[in-house]
């Protein structure tokens, strides 16, 4: 039996904040904004709220109960929404009261993010409210501590942390299990410290996998203590990433509740390889693919995933297999015998990489993903644990959960970011179980992600491409499909996109207005952040 959050007795952990009653107020108390919409980004799965008004208490004291009140992870969470809440109101330190053990819950895909909120005071009398997030997991109760942060609003009349529409009761819990962001460094490089940004962006919109593809044609910046001359292909010396590094991207990542999947993309996409070494080039003329015909290759392909796994505990791990263009090794003579001793094609070849690549990563206990093409040309023979990864168009999830393989949706027609002139709505409305009816097969696809692809994007305005058009569609992977595809979306999801929007601006995110006709640009003049 399928486990359900909503029904389980056991709460791993309570989290309570006293808040005080200022006074009963009616919402125009709040920002001007239309009272008929629920401002929470994504909208949760099931919700009620009130009229009242609440006023939080800046000396918040905060209890923990259950076996992940100790939780390091949690505490930093605390930390953090209490500086975000907090912001212009000068609070003190809150009080922790802590009980039980810290229990260690293995972040992977799947695990439990649900969590119950409510928000209450005892009558009409009462001084005293409280706030309590129920969850099973510490991921969970960081969500519901995004969800609280985003109820509270500063006054700047009373110099006060507000809730507005209480009395709150929110059930919630994601849609699917992978809600994503594809982050490419390889094009251009970004500094640890933008992709930290990013990462605690993320969270707010509640994605949990960053697919941070590193190493690309252009450039090979990490460092592969197994081959150390690989990162010769990087553009410079000081664009580099080390060991260490990436575990702070991961570790980072982790106590936000966020996965970090890698992805080596090959056989095609790998020239800068060939930089460190040569050999894995066919000739000085045709550097991608690599070479398929020599044991080094794998040799290398085997060292970096057996130093990559000792960084990166996501289950996941993508393989690429996209755009692999095999012409050149039809055309190099040593590869050319190659294929003639073995009755193979150029075609051929690329099926017996890719595998030969899936078989590898098995072993280091990884599950592969590979883009699209690869189910596109031998579904028959990919290793049935493989994830396929949607891109090229609409269609291919069906047919992949068709044939029992799971699948993630990033067409991008809909869901590319560099892709600027696709609009807010695009994203919003992208579904990824369109086309797939059976109970069953839906369950196969995992989710999605959003792909910042960056040969037009870096340090300067990476940020301002990525939003607020990814939350958008991470609504779409979060709330319930019924909640967010009725109505009129520029009535019921715009104005609450543009309230998230300006809550992003409001907490330093560089998010671009959310109506205009090309991503990431300025405004074109003067105006609230809300109608823009």
């Amino acid at each position: 039996m399928l486990f359900d959050p909503f029904k389980s007795s056991f709460l791993f952990l309570i989290l309570s904040l006293v808040l005080c009653v200022s006074q009963t107020l009616v919402l125009n108390s709040a920002p001007e904004i239309d009272g008929s919409l629920t401002y929470l980004w994504p909208l949760p799965t099931e919700f009620t709220s009130g009229n009242d008004t609440l006023s939080v208490d800046p000396d918040l004291s905060l209890s923990f109960a259950g076996i992940g009140g100790n939780s390091v992870i949690l505490r930093a969470a605390v930390d953090r929404y209490r500086a975000i809440i907090f912001k212009h109101s000068g609070a003190s330190s809150i009080l922790v009261d802590s009980g039980g053990a810290q229990c260690m819950i293995l972040l992977q895909l799947g695990v439990d993010e649900s969590y119950t909120f409510f928000v209450s005071k005892n009558d009409g009398q009462s001084i005293i409210g409280e706030a309590r997030i129920e969850a099973n997991t510490v991921y969970g109760a960081l969500r519901g501590l995004e969800t609280f942060s985003q109820l509270c609003a500063f006054d700047f009349g009373t110099k006060s942390v507000q809730v507005y529409k209480a009395p709150w009761y929110i059930r919630d819990k994601p849609r699917f299990a992978y809600h994503g962001l594809l982050l490419d460094a390889s094009r251009h490089y970004l500094p640890i410290d933008i992709i930290k940004q990013i990462i605690e962006y993320m969270s707010y919109a509640k994605l949990n996998v960053l697919h941070w593809h590193i190493i690309d044609e252009e450039s090979f910046p990490l460092k592969v203590p197994a081959y150390p001359n690989l990162w010769k292909g990087s553009y410079t010396k000081w664009e580099r990433y080390t060991v260490e590094d990436a575990y702070e991207i991961v570790n980072f990542a982790k106590v936000r509740g966020i996965n970090v999947m890698a992805e080596v993309d090959i056989p095609g996409h790998a020239e800068s390889w060939g930089t460190g070494y040569p050999d894995l080039w066919p000739s000085p003329s045709c550097r991608e693919p690599l070479d398929v015909t020599k044991n080094f290759t794998f040799d290398v392909i085997s060292g970096i995933l057996t130093d990559m796994r000792k960084i990166f505990p996501f289950e996941l791990f993508h393989l690429g297999g996209d755009e692999v263009n095999t012409d050149c090794w039809s055309s190099t003579p040593h590869v050319k015998q190659w294929l003639q001793d073995r009755n193979m094609t150029a075609k051929d070849a690329y099926k017996y990489f890719v595998l030969k690549a899936q078989e590898i990563a098995i072993s280091k206990k990884w599950t592969p993903v590979n883009w699209e093409e690869t189910f596109n040309t031998f579904a028959a023979n990919l290793n049935p644990q493989t994830v396929v990864h949607n891109w090229l168009g609409s269609g291919v999830c069906p047919k992949a959960v068709a044939k029992g393989f799971r699948c993630i949706f990033s067409n991008q027609g809909v869901w590319y970011l560099d892709h600027l002139d696709v609009p807010w709505d695009e994203f919003y409305t992208a579904e990824p179980l369109e086309g797939i009816n059976d109970a069953s097969k839906q369950e196969l696809v995992l989710g999605g992600e959003v792909c910042m692809w960056a040969e037009t994007a870096d340090t300067s305005d990476v940020q301002q491409t990525i939003w607020p058009r990814a939350a958008a569609a991470a609504e779409r992977l979060w709330s319930s499909r019924e909640a967010i595809s009725t109505g009129n979306i520029t009535l019921t999801a715009l104005p609450r996109l543009q309230y998230f929007r300006c809550l992003l601006n409001r907490r330093g995110v560089q998010a671009a207005p959310v109506t205009n006709k090309y991503a990431r640009r300025p405004p074109t003049g003067p105006g609230s952040c809300y109608e823009q």
